[in-house]
């Protein structure tokens, strides 16, 4: 994964016009542990949301577009933005509710809220739109595309309580609880390393919260995964320090995820979507997505930055067993079980291997063999990051007929869209679902094709 630049979270920056910095303006430095009152006026990607002071631009937690509040300066290194905490609210929105989980409420001093659910204040149906804003701010600044994208409900875990529609809860089937130098846990406070005990994990299944050891003590350990798998009970798995004070490689043990007639292998501590109902979401929003009239099962498909190959599963139970694809992926146990959840399929392989690299290699291949990859569909699922620059650039040069794009990052999809606009593939279809209830993460589904 690429390492992130220090970049904010939105492109609405006082004293820029156009990318060009002013040279007068607010200056750094001039804020840190103050307290300033803020009209919150539209949502910021990561979370934060949007206000002005003396005619520079604020990102505030815990509040929403609409509301007055008071808050606490946290960051002033930059000229142009600061970053604040919401400390109280002073004129509240309609959207707002109690927050799901008490322990994250605005009520807590900031370096106490519990983090991982920084849209729990709010009325589901606002968090779509806050979603929605963001996914179609995205592609308008960063692509030059306009395009309006409903974000989609998805149905709710099997063994979710009746308030779970409405309140966005008992969805996560994973949960990483930090571990403090005490031994104590708990999730990391928003934007800090410090673990905040609690009582509850409100996003979490009724099975995950079940064995929550919340009261226990682990010390010498790096963190504690709560796991449930869906064929199988919940599991503890503990990952321990080395003697560095770095966490160790996590152990080997084998789960096994249920999605439609499917049974997938992969690690108990491997990648899978944390949504009770992501994967069979995503299976289907793949095999729909794929336009059928341009599919060639003949054709050298590909399932980039595959898993363990779920959305290769999904391909080839669309298009049939006679599909030829490869799956790609850096993980080499993720290839081992992909290669084996894909075993009765004739057609299908599992690589080791990075997919940029991978991409370069098949760039040297025989003529016939990318005469095979201009007939191709390729379906890429890469990590929050998105594919970016590199890869982007050797799909276009391997001239594929369609990609779908699966995204859990609006910023990097729209950057990547634009990438590929520029080269020649064109948005066809796009679609958005809430994989991430009361967070402001948001899962989207994009086809692009050559534009000719």
């Amino acid at each position: 994964m690429a390492q992130k630049r220090n970049r904010t979270p939105s492109a609405e920056l006082s004293g820029r016009r156009d990318g060009v910095r002013s040279s007068a303006g607010p200056k750094a430095g001039t804020g840190a542990g103050t307290t300033v009152e803020l009209d919150v006026t539209n949502v910021a990607h990561g979370g934060v949301f949007v206000a002005r002071h003396e005619g520079r631009v604020v990102f505030v937690s815990d509040t929403l577009p609409g509301e007055r509040v008071l808050a606490h300066v946290s960051d002033d290194a930059h000229a142009s933005f600061w970053r604040a905490e919401t400390i109280g609210v002073l004129t509240a929105a309609p959207e707002r509710r109690d927050h799901v989980w008490p322990e994250s409420s605005v009520d807590r001093a900031p370096g106490e809220r519990a983090g991982g659910a920084e849209f729990g204040h709010i009325d589901q149906s606002f968090q779509r739109e806050l979603k929605r804003r963001v996914l179609t701010d995205a592609f308008a600044r960063m692509a030059k595309i306009d395009t309006d994208v409903e974000v989609e409900a998805i149905p709710t875990a099997p063994d979710a309580g009746p308030d779970a529609a409405s309140t966005g809860t008992g969805w996560r089937t994973r949960v990483r609880l930090q571990v403090a130098p005490d031994g104590r846990v708990g999730p990391f406070a928003a934007r800090s390393h410090h673990v905040v005990p609690v009582t509850s994990l409100p996003l979490a299944t009724a099975a995950v919260e079940a064995i929550a050891p919340l009261t226990q003590r682990f010390p010498g350990a790096a963190h504690v995964d709560l796991i449930a798998p869906s064929d199988a009970v919940a599991r503890i798995v503990v990952s321990e320090n080395d003697r560095r004070g770095r966490p160790k490689a996590p152990p080997h043990a084998v789960v096994h995820e249920i999605v439609g007639e499917r049974r997938f292998r992969l690690e108990a501590g491997g990648f899978w979507q944390v949504h009770a109902r992501a994967a069979e979401t995503l299976s289907r929003a793949v095999q729909e997505t794929i336009d059928g009239d341009e599919f060639d099962p003949r054709a050298a498909n590909l399932d980039l930055y595959g898993g363990v190959g779920l959305l290769a599963a999904a391909v080839g139970d669309r298009f049939g067993s006679t599909v030829r694809i490869t799956t790609v992926e850096s993980d080499a146990r993720a290839t081992d079980h992909a290669a084996e959840n894909l075993s009765e399929w004739l057609g299908a392989a599992a690589v080791t291997s990075r997919v940029d690299r991978f991409l370069r290699e098949l760039a040297e291949a025989p003529a016939a063999e990318r005469r095979r990859l201009e007939g191709a569909t390729v379906v890429l699922d890469p990590p929050r990051s998105g594919a970016g620059r590199d890869v982007v650039d050797s799909l276009v040069d391997l001239r594929p007929r369609q990609l779908v794009y699966v995204a859990c990052d609006p910023v990097a999809l729209a950057r990547d869209a634009g990438l590929l606009r520029e080269r020649g593939y064109e948005l066809q279809a796009l679609r958005a679902f809430d994989l991430f209830p009361n967070t402001h993460h948001v899962e989207a589904v994009a086809r692009f094709v050559r534009a000719s």
